[in-house]
C-alpha cells in the first residue's frame, strides 16, 4: 500500500523562528504527507509570522496560535482535535528529529502490525548529552515498564506516530514536558503495545535551547504512578476501549496467518 498522504504531523512551536522554515521544507518534502498541523503556542518571535507564510504557500500547512504559552502538551491537544488523516505524529521543530523516518514510523501502522510505533534514539556518539541525561531517560523508562509490565526502550522519544482515532482516544492532560509519560501511560492504559523502531537523531545540547532537567525527570515518573493508579473511567471516561479488542485479533491475525 502507498503510504502517500496519510499522515498528519503536529507541530508544536514554541519560539522556534531559528529552526522553523528548516523543518517545515524537510517535513513537506516527504510524500507521506498529508498535512501539517502547526500550533504557535504564544511565542513572542517571529514563530507565527512564518507560520502564517507557510500556510499562505501550501494548502497543507494549517497554522493556529495560543495567545499564552501553555506548553507543548496545551499545543499537542490542539493539534490533535484538527488531525484529517488517519495517522498523526509529533514532529519537534528543533531539528533533532529527521522526516526521512515517516516511512520507518508509517509501515507497520498501514500494515494493520501495529497502533502506535515510537521512533527509539540511538545515544551512542551523541556528545550533546551527559550522562545523567541518558541515566534520567533510561530510569524514567523503566519506571514504565515496571508499572505497566511492557519492555519499551525509549519512553522521551519525540517520534511518537499514532493511529488517529486513536490519539483522541487518549484524553490526554498533560501540559507541559509530562505529556510524554501521559502518551505513553495512557496508550498502555488502552491495552495497547507499542512498536519501535530505530530512528535518526541529532541531539541539541543545553546550551543550544536543550530544556529537559532532572527535576522534569522526576515529575515524569510521577506521572507514571499517578496514571497506572488511576481508575480507568476516570482517565477515559468509559468502562472498556470498544475498538481494542477488535485491534487486537486484527493483528495477532496478520502476525500468525493460520489463526
Amino acid at each position: 500500500m502507498s503510504l502517500n498522504r496519510l499522515l498528519s504531523v503536529m507541530i508544536p512551536a514554541f519560539n522556534e523562528e531559528r529552526t522553523l522554515d528548516v523543518i517545515l521544507k524537510h517535513v513537506l518534502e516527504r510524500p507521506e504527507v498529508g498535512e501539517v498541523i502547526a500550533v504557535d503556542d504564544g511565542s513572542t518571535d517571529r514563530t507565527w509570522e512564518i507560520l502564517q507564510r507557510w500556510a499562505a504557500q501550501d494548502r497543507r500547512v494549517r497554522a493556529f496560535r495560543q495567545d499564552a504559552n501553555q506548553g507543548k502538551g496545551a499545543a499537542l491537544r490542539r493539534a490533535i482535535a484538527e488531525v484529517r488523516m488517519p495517522f498523526a505524529l509529533v514532529q519537534d521543530a528543533d531539528l533533532e528529529y529527521d522526516p526521512r523516518d515517516y516511512p520507518t514510523l508509517l509501515q507497520p501502522m498501514v500494515e494493520g502490525r501495529a497502533d502506535v510505533v515510537y521512533g527509539v534514539r540511538g545515544f551512542a556518539g551523541q556528545t550533546a548529552f551527559s550522562f545523567w541525561f541518558v541515566m534520567g531517560n533510561k530510569a524514567v523508562t523503566f519506571a514504565a515498564n515496571l508499572l505497566f509490565d511492557c519492555y519499551i526502550s525509549d519512553l522521551e522519544s519525540g517520534y511518537k506516530a499514532i493511529r488517529a482515532d486513536l490519539w483522541r482516544r487518549l484524553n490526554l492532560q498533560g501540559n507541559r514536558f509530562d505529556i510524554e509519560p501521559d502518551i505513553t501511560a495512557r496508550v498502555l492504559r488502552l491495552g495497547y503495545r507499542i512498536h519501535e523502531a530505530p530512528i535518526r537523531y541529532y541531539a541539541r545540547s543545553r546550551a543550544e535551547g536543550k530544556k529537559l532537567t532532572w527535576v522534569d525527570g522526576l515529575r515524569a515518573i510521577g506521572k507514571l504512578v499517578s496514571l497506572r493508579l488511576t481508575p480507568y473511567k476516570r482517565l477515559f471516561g468509559g468502562a472498556s476501549d470498544p475498538t481494542y479488542h477488535r485491534d487486537r485479533q486484527r493483528q495477532l491475525a496478520l502476525r500468525h496467518p493460520l489463526m
